[in-house]
């Protein structure tokens, strides 16, 4: 399994979500500003997961919670298409 992480900024208020390529909806989600403190409960919950990558759009706030032999960044896979 593979896990992007995408957020979409609306009002100034951030939708980080996790979806995996493959299936339909969302696995989780946080709402808040785009700070690693709002990203942190997120990663919570998905760091335990049996996640082979993810893939980003290369936020600054990614690399201190996800490996970067783990971390792929590319706007590419940023979708479901």
């Amino acid at each position: 399994m593979s896990c992007k992480l995408t957020s979409v900024k609306k009002n100034k208020i951030w939708v980080w979500n996790v979806v995996n390529k493959s299936f339909p909806g969302i696995l989780a989600f946080v709402l808040g500003e785009r700070s690693s403190e709002t990203f942190k409960p997120l990663w919570k919950i998905i760091r335990g997961w049996e996640c082979f990558f993810y893939v980003t759009d290369g936020y600054v706030v990614y690399p201190q919670f996800i490996n970067q032999g783990d971390h792929i960044v590319s706007k590419t896979y940023m979708t479901r298409a």
